[in-house]
């Protein structure tokens, strides 16, 4: 099988965790990045079985293109909460989701937000690949305080001056912030006499291993990778509904009620367990395999 993906992420190719996977399932795996420093890409030459899109808005338009011009299969992933776009973005995902032979969305809420555009259209729900099972053997490390962990991007969508909100009614407890962003120097600022930490980017495993409670405070989600990270290593998390949050098995709470979730979790000392069944790397690629038929 011959496969082009059209994706907006620049780190999508060779020695990329995700795109070795999938290039191992499949005969021929053609990369276009279509985004910033490539405004103007050039379509491939050769043919494709199939043209598969990361997103159903501009690059799944430009996919229909393209699969209209090689004769190839249209296929439409959906990473995003469609709910969270305004009504003229879902409006236009309805055109490529109608024209689609295959979807692949990341989970059962955005099958059901996907069906709502495009009641006909043949949808597979497969999460992101994580390998939970090196966050399962992780052993947890006892630190002298509570610490209360928070994973992500320092971008609004994010909210991670909420975190510092949050905590102004958590008492003992240290919050430590992994991630990076444009929001990194307002939240240094915004946190000074507070007990935070602040952390680049890696490996979130040492981090979790001292967690006692993972917060999320993102105004929405397209998945929530690092919510699956935590309840597999045995973190509970606390979130207000979004993305795969509730499926997971984190504790959803409205966003003014965080801090009291983070505060009945750690009282309670509960740890956290991963409601999903999460696939190995070997049923993920036959699995992605599927939703692209």
């Amino acid at each position: 099988m011959k496969v082009l993906m059209i994706t907006g992420d620049a780190r999508f190719g060779p020695g990329n965790p995700r795109f070795d996977l999938q290039k191992s399932a499949v005969g021929q795996l053609s990369v276009l990045y279509w985004g910033r420093g490539n405004i103007l890409p050039r379509i491939p030459h050769g043919v494709f079985d199939i043209v598969t899109a990361q997103d159903p808005f501009m690059r799944g338009h430009l996919a229909w293109h393209i699969a209209l011009l090689k004769d190839a299969r249209l296929n439409i992933q959906v990473h995003t909460d469609l709910d969270a776009q305004p009504w003229w973005k879902r409006l236009f995902a309805a055109f490529q989701l109608r024209r689609a032979h295959s979807v692949r969305v990341v989970s059962e809420k955005i099958k059901q937000q996907v069906l709502a555009l495009a009641p006909h259209a043949k949808v597979s729900v497969l999460p992101v690949f994580i390998d939970t099972e090196s966050f399962a053997r992780m052993a947890h490390v006892e630190d002298t305080e509570k610490v209360v962990l928070w994973v992500g991007r320092f971008e609004s969508e994010k909210d991670p001056l909420a975190a510092l909100d949050v905590m102004q009614d958590v008492k003992g407890a240290k919050l430590v912030m992994l991630g990076a962003g444009s929001l990194e120097q307002p939240l240094r600022a915004a946190s000074r006499g507070m007990a935070v930490e602040f952390a680049p980017w890696q490996d979130p495993k040492p981090f979790l291993a001292k967690a006692d409670v993972v917060l999320s405070t993102s105004r929405h989600e397209s998945y929530g990778a690092s919510i699956i990270e935590a309840l597999a290593a045995g973190v509970p998390v606390v979130a207000p509904d979004v993305g795969v949050a509730k499926e997971a098995g984190a504790h959803v709470v409205p966003r003014n009620q965080l801090a009291r979730g983070v505060v009945s979790l750690l009282e309670s000392g509960e740890r956290g367990h991963l409601l999903l069944d999460m696939p190995t790397a070997e049923e993920w690629k036959q699995q992605w395999l599927e939703t692209l038929r």
